[in-house]
């Protein structure tokens, strides 16, 4: 039994696991690599092994750092199972073919200002018809039903708590007589975050291998983080200034606006319109309103309580499809919320409104999640003054704030107790999904274990 660190390994994102076992071969994730620009065409274009040689896949959730690359590991050869929970499934094909599409029309915009320099024209990463491709080979399996994705492994998957749909990966795994249990966490959620039931801990993990990505950093409690979003929001609105906020079309999207919705209905903002800008987040609440067996018991309640029976919808909220809705949004003087993808500001309808708003110091620019490095988001976030768009430099005199409490991520606090759940039976734990500072502090923390705590880098290679 081996494990190969193919992607997420000392970084954030690209998640790529390979487990080999009995002579076949199991990836955990394909997941879409980002950060320096002039890196990620070529690290996502190309495998550190074979995609033919996979005989099956399985998701943790619909992320695009951990689904984003099957469409070329499709086209590059594999043709097995891709194995996710039923709402993963559904959120992977809608992630897929807006990332297509996303990829062949931001393409298409910058080769128009190629062109006009007189440059050459760049290829997309991946097109539509490449994501389109993938659906055929998703395959549902619902929560906590065994399934046997290659000889000699019997999985399971768990609710991770992250997004709708996410899952904990448990393997059970037997070569050769010797029996072994691994954990693969995906991206562990968090407790008490509204809409989501609470994760699962690992069960008698004897191998482990965890995110870390607030490995080095607790979270407010969801109430403290409500409190900072809402002063956020007030402030802006006193200056009659419009609010962007760059979010991840699954998850964050829905929670904002499932906040927003509490907030107003109880007389805590003013009624301002919200704008949720993103054809991907439109049709990805369509989604979370099919799959209700996914919400813990607060958001039932609420969507009982609701006289219109509405979970992802007011009065106040419009939901933009076409190219020329969300032009017409810029036509809105503030205040005004604007809550578009992607969600780390590298792709998509958000920076066309970034462009457009930086400039007036009325506005506000609210992160509400991590953003990876070299990332128009992670710019924003270091408060650099001036950013580029689209090859042109725009200066930033707009407010960026930023309310940390409603990361999708478990902290650094519920990262070791999770951890901490298989102490008795634990033998190796495998850190990935995080720096190398968030990593180095949870290992300090997670010490007093006595086992081997390990942080591969990408491409390492070991007996399991």
């Amino acid at each position: 039994m081996e494990i190969t660190f193919a992607g997420a390994a000392q970084t954030v994102t690209g998640s790529q696991h390979l487990i080999g076992i009995n002579g076949h071969r199991l990836l955990l994730e394909c997941g879409l690599f980002q950060g320096r620009r002039a890196d990620t065409y070529a690290r996502n274009r190309t495998f550190p092994f074979d995609p033919r040689g996979i005989d099956a896949v399985i998701l943790s959730h619909a992320h695009i750092d951990h689904c984003g690359n099957l469409p070329n590991l499709v086209r590059q050869g594999y043709a097995g199972p891709i194995h996710a929970t039923p709402s993963t499934v559904d959120l992977t094909d809608l992630t897929l073919r807006d990332s297509g599409h996303i990829q062949e029309s931001d393409v298409a915009f910058l080769n128009k200002r190629r062109a006009r320099d007189g440059l050459e024209p760049v290829e997309p990463l991946y097109t539509l018809a490449d994501s389109e491709a993938v659906s055929k080979q998703l395959v549902q399996q619902p929560y906590a039903r065994p399934f046997e994705p290659v000889p000699g492994v019997i999985a399971r998957l768990v609710d991770a708590g992250h997004i709708l749909g996410s899952a904990g990966v448990v393997l059970d795994l037997e070569e050769k007589g010797r029996k072994l249990r691994l954990m693969f966490s995906g991206d562990i959620g968090r407790l008490r975050i509204p809409l989501l039931r609470d994760p699962v801990a690992p069960s008698e993990a004897e191998v482990l291998l965890m995110e870390c990505t607030y490995g080095d950093k607790p979270h407010l409690p969801p109430e403290e983080a409500t409190a900072g979003l809402k002063q956020v929001l007030r402030r802006t609105f006193e200056r009659r200034g419009k609010v962007i906020i760059p979010a991840f079309a699954i998850g964050r999207t829905q929670l904002l606006v499932y906040t927003l919705h509490q907030m107003i209905d109880a007389g805590e903002l003013p009624r301002v319109p919200v704008f949720v800008d993103s054809p991907l987040a439109t049709n990805a609440t369509e989604i979370f309103r099919r799959h209700p067996e996914d919400f813990d018991d607060q958001a039932v309640r609420f969507l009982k309580e609701d006289p219109h029976g509405r979970l992802f919808g007011f009065d106040l909220l419009t939901f933009t499809k076409s190219v020329e809705e969300s032009k017409a949004i810029n036509e809105h003087k503030g205040p005004v919320v604007i809550i578009s993808a992607s969600g780390m500001a590298e792709t998509g309808r958000i920076l066309h409104h970034l462009r457009n708003n930086l400039g007036d110091p009325r506005n506000t620019v609210l992160i509400t999640s991590w953003m990876a490095p070299y990332t128009l988001g992670r710019r924003l976030t270091e408060g650099q003054k001036i950013v580029r768009i689209f090859g042109e430099e725009y200066p930033v005199h707009a407010e960026v704030a930023t309310v940390d409490g409603f990361s999708a991520h478990a902290g650094q606090d519920y990262l070791e107790s999770y951890a901490r759940a298989s102490a008795g039976t634990l033998k190796r734990l495998f850190l990935v999904h995080g720096e190398q500072q968030p990593a180095e502090a949870l290992r300090a923390r997670l010490g007093d274990l006595k086992i081997p705590i390990e942080y591969p880098e990408r491409g390492t290679r070991i007996e399991i």
